[in-house]
């Protein structure tokens, strides 16, 4: 599986983005796929996840409520809507595809085995 994220850019304190993530092969609607982050001297971390179905997703507790994750399997894509953006959300931004036919949106990036290139959010103040 490859993976394109694009869609991130600056933005000020209170805007929205939204994230595409863009993959190949045939396969993409029977994985559970991911957001995660990575911030300047920071690690990195979950942001989002959805299974292969979309019937199930998880969030980090920082963006719940603001981020909404969902995938469109027709186009081989997943989003991520960023809503209220604080400029803590600054960051590399990462998708990723997991497990197989799983109904278990994870969390750890252990269980996710492809990862995109990653896309620059950055929230100005």
């Amino acid at each position: 599986v490859q993976l394109q994220a694009s869609g991130g850019g600056l933005v000020q304190a209170g805007g929205s983005l939204r994230l595409s993530c863009a993959a190949s092969g045939s396969t993409f609607r029977w994985y559970t796929m991911g957001w995660f982050r990575q911030a300047p001297g920071k690690e990195r971390e979950f942001v989002a996840a959805i299974t292969w179905s979309g019937d199930s997703t998880y969030y980090a507790a920082s963006v719940k409520g603001r981020f909404t994750i969902s995938r469109d399997n027709a186009k081989n894509t997943v989003y991520l809507q960023m809503n209220s953006l604080k400029p803590e959300d600054t960051a590399v931004y990462y998708c990723a595809s997991g497990p197989l036919y799983s109904s278990t949106p994870y969390s750890a990036a252990k269980r996710y085995d492809y990862w995109g290139q990653g896309t620059q959010v950055t929230v100005s103040s």
